[in-house]
């Protein structure tokens, strides 16, 4: 298990993030925009801005080192790959068999990677990243918010694949995201955070059937509202 003990980001003398939480299997970190969610995503990268700083106190069987024990798939896949590079040449030091196979694994044609990525669908680019991610085995995969930019039917196939694979490659997984719908579909803890600071955690079946507090409930009522689907 994955245990941050206490995550806290500073800006201007102030404290933006201030929280703690533990990663078992799949945890989900919930909240609206202005949360603090992406933030303490890219506190846990090393990516926050020059003028930010972050104190990570965790307990984990490995260190937390990007591109090697912990893997990133960002939100948006229409910007996440560099246009002018082929789909194969963002797979960095992965020979081309083993970059097959990935694409392989996530239900792509191998033929992709000579591919440029306007080239690939919504759903071809997510997977395509979500390969690109693994490529490295990682122990840990961050997402933030992956399926926020695909349309109803490729999320809940992009969210199958994730369950998919990390039954088959046993990384854990944070999930951040404001839609806790589909966050229940995916991941079996849930964190919900509220301007920087934890206001309830649990299991995912616990928090969903009895929310304790009101942002809570606000957040479950807002992501069913005009649902298209159920997950």
């Amino acid at each position: 298990m994955i245990q941050i003990k206490r995550l806290r980001i500073d800006y201007a003398g102030g404290t933006l993030v201030d929280i703690a939480f533990g990663i078992e299997s799949a945890l989900a970190l919930v909240g609206q925009s202005g949360s603090g969610k992406s933030l303490t995503l890219k506190a846990l990268l090393g990516m926050l801005p020059p003028a930010m700083s972050s104190t990570i106190e965790m307990d984990a069987p490995f260190e937390l080192r990007r591109g090697d024990t912990v893997a990133f798939v960002p939100q948006n896949p229409f910007t996440a790959l560099s246009p002018l590079t082929r789909v194969g040449g963002h797979f960095e030091g992965v020979p081309p068999a083993e970059a097959a196979a990935l694409m392989t694994r996530v239900g792509l044609d191998a033929a992709l990677l000579e591919r440029f990525p306007p080239e690939l669908s919504g759903g071809q680019l997510q997977r395509a990243v979500i390969a690109i991610a693994l490529s490295h085995t990682p122990k840990l995969l961050l997402l933030d918010e992956p399926t926020t930019a695909l349309d109803p039917e490729t999320r809940r196939v992009i969210i199958a694949l994730l369950r998919e694979l990390q039954t088959q490659m046993g990384f854990q997984m944070l999930f951040v995201t404001h839609d806790i719908v589909s966050a229940r579909a995916l991941c079996d803890e849930v964190c919900v955070i509220r301007e920087g600071s934890v206001v309830e955690q649990g299991a995912m079946a616990q928090v969903m059937a009895s929310p304790e507090h009101a942002y809570t409930r606000t957040l479950i009522e807002s992501s069913f509202a005009g649902r298209e689907y159920r997950t």
